[in-house]
């Protein structure tokens, strides 16, 4: 089975290419992935697919860093402007843009999972010549916007391994199950669509990213380490404006507050057990100098090597921040704004992913680990398996790169596509054939 999947993956390069070029081109933001969701779907159906959006895959209750309704109509009317398919579309209201393609083979077998993320970064692509994606016509039209971390790659090859695997249906057993996730920038958008019950009855789940810690085409990790569970979250504080000349006695300082809870949350004692992080990264506040200020924001992430390392620094982070609202006598609103979990992948599974790449022969380097050298919310996905007593693994494909993760100038070599088609349909096939 391993030549008919290569020979399929190689067959589809010009069409994987082409795929990432679009989605790149219309770069769409978290829980904005309308365009990209509604062809995705649209595609997936064509091919025989079961598929599932919207509300029947992302919990709303369960939603992280959603933009505001005025925002979410104004891209889903821009996505539907660029070629967004209307009935598709229409499932993906209030920003639910996930999207699981779910295939039952004719004999009994596990349930495998994919799972690819499709949303680009709040960032604004380089539009000069020596930037490839500008000079050959496919930088993104979008403001604000731009694929800088590969996720329109993951998109073209998680429908690449989509295309692949229809056309071995006959041959394999089980169910597959196609996770094309929204908001993963931002660790967003797993926690929904797990909160859904999406891999509730999965019991092998493999990742993927492509780059990261591998800059070389033909390079491949089947085991990936470095994720750090996380929690994102924004503290409102609101305070009682004064003249600061005139009544400063009768106002409460909302940036004094803020100010407090900055300086005291980066003393939070590192744990013991491993690394651990904390950081504000954006102060908003005041209106002007002469006036006491009654609003103030900070926007904080905590990290740890573990979910319960995370969950200390956390729990430290809200007790300092309510601690500096009452000092100042002032209110706070803790707003969630996304999150990941830890994870550590099955080595049993990591072995299983080895055997196919050596078998396919299309990746010169096998390296013992790669390092997502931060956090990824697919470990929501692997955790949940894990819990119900299956096995995870998240793989990352090698690739040059013409700038670092997050910059204006990312982009990646196309050639590492089809290397990661042919592995993830060739994984998927080995575990719908042999359990």
């Amino acid at each position: 089975m391993d030549a008919d999947i290569i020979k399929a993956a190689q067959a589809l390069k010009g069409k994987a290419v082409a795929r990432r070029r679009d989605f790149h081109k219309h770069a769409e933001a978290a829980w904005t992935e309308f365009r990209t969701a509604s062809i995705v779907a649209k595609e997936l159906d064509a091919l025989g697919y079961r598929v599932l959006a919207g509300a029947d895959v992302v919990e709303a209750n369960a939603m992280m860093g959603v933009p505001p309704p005025a925002d979410l109509e104004r891209h889903f009317q821009r996505a539907l402007a660029q070629g967004a398919d209307p009935a598709w579309a229409e499932k993906l209201g209030g920003g639910k843009t996930g999207v699981v393609a779910v295939m039952t083979f004719g004999r009994p077998g596990p349930t495998v999972a994919l799972r690819v993320d499709m949303d680009a970064n709040d960032l604004d692509e380089a539009m000069e010549e020596k930037h490839r994606p500008f000079r050959e016509g496919f930088a993104s039209v979008n403001a604000g916007a731009m694929h800088a971390c590969a996720h329109d790659g993951h998109t073209a090859i998680g429908l690449g391994v989509a295309e692949v695997l229809a056309g071995l249906k006959d041959r394999l057993a089980g169910t597959i199950k196609l996770i094309f996730q929204p908001a993963e920038e931002g660790v967003r958008g797993a926690k929904a669509m797990v909160a859904r019950g999406v891999v509730d009855d999965v019991k092998y789940i493999v990742g993927s990213h492509l780059g990261v810690s591998l800059r070389k085409t033909g390079q491949v990790a089947c085991r990936t380490e470095g994720f750090l569970a996380t929690t994102k979250l924004d503290a409102v504080f609101t305070g009682v404006p004064a003249h600061a000349g005139g009544s400063p006695e009768t106002g409460r300082n909302a940036i004094l507050a803020a100010a407090t809870a900055t300086l005291n949350l980066h003393a939070i004692s590192r744990h013991s057990q491993g690394a651990s992080r904390v950081n504000v990264g954006v102060f908003q506040g005041g209106t002007g100098r002469n006036v006491i200020p009654a609003k103030a924001v900070i926007k904080v992430e905590t990290r740890g090597a573990t979910t319960e390392i995370n969950e200390y620094v956390y729990g430290e982070a809200v007790r300092i921040i309510e601690a500096a609202a009452a000092m100042h006598g002032v209110k706070v609103e803790i707003r969630l704004m996304g999150g990941a979990a830890g994870c550590d992948n099955d080595p049993a599974l990591v072995a299983r992913i080895e055997q196919v790449a050596r078998r396919q022969a299309l990746f010169p380097e096998i390296v013992p680990a790669g390092n997502i050298g931060g956090s990824e919310d697919c470990t929501y996905f692997m955790e949940r398996v894990q819990k119900n007593g299956g096995q995870a693994a998240f793989v990352i494909f090698g690739t040059e790169l013409a700038a670092g993760h997050h910059d204006s100038f990312f982009d990646i070599n196309e050639d590492a596509l089809v290397p990661g088609i042919a592995l993830l349909s060739g994984v998927a096939a080995e575990l719908l054939t042999k359990g």
